[in-house]
């Protein structure tokens, strides 16, 4: 079975909607790992809650599209998410399929690897984490673009209590 990393984000309630959400993906993927959740400053919208961000790396018999389109927003919509033109807007959870074995993809509306993947710190340290020699299009790993993008985590603070069950 193919491997893909799904990104997770949350800044509307994260200590309910992180945890709803990776166990409702757990209902349709093998989820082989999660790397730490971490709290993050808002991109885009400077006084906007701070979000809870993380990635699962899993394995599935879904093709990129049906995971995406019918698991990913699927599960955002039970949580609540309510998408705007607003890209920054708060949301209870946000899922991105980031990465997905043996899959680059153009298309507009589901790039692999996904851009994000290059650009934000909170998406590359935890996927690195998980899948640190991940190859990526452009001859360098995961683990090395997530170093490029190191100075971006100063503000990062790690959520140890996510997966409590107290």
């Amino acid at each position: 079975m193919p491997k893909a990393v799904i990104a997770f984000g949350s800044n509307i309630q994260p200590e309910r909607h992180v945890p709803l959400a990776i166990q409702r993906l757990g209902d349709h993927v093998r989820i082989l790992a999660i790397s730490r959740v971490y709290e993050t400053p808002p991109v885009g919208a400077p006084h906007a809650p701070t979000y809870w961000n993380g990635a699962l790396l899993v394995e599935t018999d879904l093709p990129p599209r049906e995971l995406h389109d019918r698991v990913l927003r699927g599960i955002e919509k039970e949580l609540g998410r309510v998408r705007t033109h607003d890209p920054y807007a708060p949301r209870t959870i946000d899922l991105d399929l980031v990465l997905y074995e043996g899959v680059t993809s153009e298309d507009p509306t589901l790039p692999l690897p996904a851009p994000d993947i290059f650009r934000y710190a909170h998406v590359a340290i935890p996927v690195a984490e998980i899948a640190p020699d991940w190859p990526l299009p452009d001859q360098r790993t995961v683990a090395d673009v997530a170093e490029e993008l190191r100075p971006q985590s100063a503000a990062f603070r790690e959520r140890k209590e996510v997966f409590n069950d107290d």
